[in-house]
């Protein structure tokens, strides 16, 4: 299992599961939600904001 860099706090994140591309995780120091942008090797990103959906 690799290991990448939190883009928001910068600590080291290690999934406890295998992941895939699209996937939200979240970070074990900040608690920040990462989009996994590739799976090999790891990389993250923040994950959007969801916003509300008013039935527009």
């Amino acid at each position: 299992m690799s290991t990448a860099e939190c883009p928001v706090c910068d600590a080291e994140v290690e999934p406890a599961w295998e992941v895939e591309r699209g996937e939200i995780i979240d970070c074990g120091d900040c608690g920040a939600e990462l989009e996994v942008m590739d799976a090999d090797p790891l990389d993250l990103e923040e994950a959007p904001e969801l916003e509300e959906d008013w039935g527009e």
